[in-house]
């Protein structure tokens, strides 16, 4: 038994290591002080003061946060609303129309809404059409968190609610929506992390003139990767845990009250 959870543990902790030993090396040397990355010269935030006075960066930063912040937005809403349609009417063609966009691979939904933009909205490509293709593909993943949540819960809860005389809205408001927020806000945070990183769909939608983070940090690594690129990485690395420690408190502070209550 003890020779078996050594092995677990040896194992958990070289994938641990696999997995974050690149995030470290990108933090270190965003700090080095030489423009190569291949040896450790000194300590500088050179390249931090470099990145905040880069104005096609900093653009491209600003761009794609917008993006995030508005496709997880109009996400997490129709999300919510499929994964609560999907739970309540069990109509078999639901889950398909939702979850179709996880399922069909990146570079052919990229093109479909690209043809779809031009041929059929004759839409001019910029953010917005971003914006709708990152959430067309982020809905799908609210949905299924929602849905496993609700899963989980007691549908007797809802109906003693009706017989007590609450309102459709009334229910929900007050009932369901306090018991799925862990649930909304993690498939929230699931597609920001999703929709900021993104460069497939992202290639094909956007338009000119309108740089947007990934392909930025593509068209600079094509180069070299410079410490400037691991700056910025750095920071939205930062953003990241921050988001998720949030995520965690309303987590917590959820289910304290539900404890309480």
């Amino acid at each position: 038994m003890k020779r078996t959870n050594l092995t677990l543990w040896l194992t958990a902790s070289l994938v641990y290591i696999f997995l974050y030993i690149p995030l470290v090396i990108v933090v270190v040397y965003s700090f080095n002080d030489s423009r190569l990355n291949a040896e450790w010269v000194g300590f500088t935030l050179d390249w931090y003061y470099k990145l905040f006075h880069n104005q096609e960066m900093l653009l491209a930063a600003r761009n794609s946060l917008i993006i995030a912040v508005s496709a997880s937005l109009l996400a997490t809403i129709l999300g919510t609303m499929a994964g609560l349609a999907i739970h309540r009417y069990r109509i078999r063609v639901l889950p398909f129309l939702a979850f179709a966009p996880i399922a069909m691979p990146e570079i052919l939904l990229g093109v479909s809404l690209l043809l779809f933009f031009l041929q059929i909205l004759n839409l001019t490509l910029g953010l917005v059409s971003i914006i709708i293709a990152h959430t067309t593909f982020c809905v799908g993943f609210v949905a299924i968190i929602v849905r496993a949540r609700l899963q989980g819960m007691d549908d007797s809860i809802f109906e003693a609610a009706r017989d007590l005389g609450a309102t459709p809205w009334q229910t929900f408001r007050l009932i369901t929506l306090p018991l799925i927020m862990p649930a909304v806000v993690a498939g929230a945070l699931m597609s920001f992390t999703l929709s900021i990183d993104d460069f497939v769909i992202t290639f094909f939608t956007k338009g000119i003139g309108e740089p947007i983070l990934p392909i930025q940090i593509y068209t600079m690594i094509k180069i070299s990767v410079t410490p400037e690129v691991n700056a910025i990485s750095t920071l939205f690395m930062l953003l990241t845990l921050v988001l998720i420690i949030i995520a965690n408190r309303l987590d917590s502070g959820i289910l304290q009250g539900e404890k309480k209550s």
